[in-house]
């Protein structure tokens, strides 16, 4: 399968889930984008280190790196190989002695210590295709996001059910402007919606 390489864009407060972010992955020389809904602790664990802050004790993440560096264990690369009913599953390639081994892990997960091993992020063409978003605006800049601060504030929120008494044409036209806001988390619940009309 194509392996499609990602960067992190994006990390904001989620406006329709207490206590979590919409983590924001970009494929690399790429237009779509990939949302991901995670826990405020992952979210914390990775502005954290995009930020290189220093907490006074080590987070379970940068305890995580500490043990694998003490005993020569390297993390070549965090791959997002499935999605399934609206999860992401990853796993981690570690290297021991010329050894490669794959560790299953969430994706928050996977993506804290891909930051701390300063390792490439990817995922495969099939799940960028059916749950990324392209941005089609021109003249947008690729680098218009400040986005490693945590926002303290939730957005107004936009309901499941509003989005299920909606036209699929409505739908459509939703995604789009959520896009065009650079309103992923939103414009992920809107895909979801759209997917499980038409699949």
């Amino acid at each position: 399968m194509e392996k499609v390489e990602l960067e992190i864009i994006g990390l904001s407060y989620s406006q329709t889930q207490s206590g979590a972010y919409a983590l924001v992955l970009s494929e690399v020389g790429g237009k779509r984008r990939l949302p991901i809904i995670i826990g405020g602790f992952e979210a914390q664990a990775i502005a954290i280190e995009l930020e290189n802050m220093i907490p006074s004790r080590p987070l379970t993440h940068d305890l995580f790196k500490n043990f694998a560096e003490s005993f020569d264990i390297s993390i070549k690369e965090v791959i997002i190989y499935k999605l399934k009913e609206g999860v992401f599953f990853s796993k981690l390639i570690c290297e021991k002695d010329g050894k490669e081994i794959e560790l299953d892990t969430r994706t928050s997960d996977a993506i804290a210590i891909a930051v701390r091993f300063k390792c490439k992020v990817y995922t495969y063409e099939s799940i960028l295709g059916s749950a990324g978003l392209r941005l089609d605006q021109e003249g947008e800049s690729e680098e218009s996001e400040d986005v490693y601060p945590l926002e303290s504030e939730p957005k107004k929120e936009t309901s499941v059910n509003q989005l299920a008494s909606l036209t699929l044409e409505e739908l459509n036209q939703h995604l789009d402007k959520a896009v065009e806001d650079e309103n992923y988390e939103l414009a992920s619940k809107i895909r979801d919606e759209i997917n499980k009309r038409t699949s």
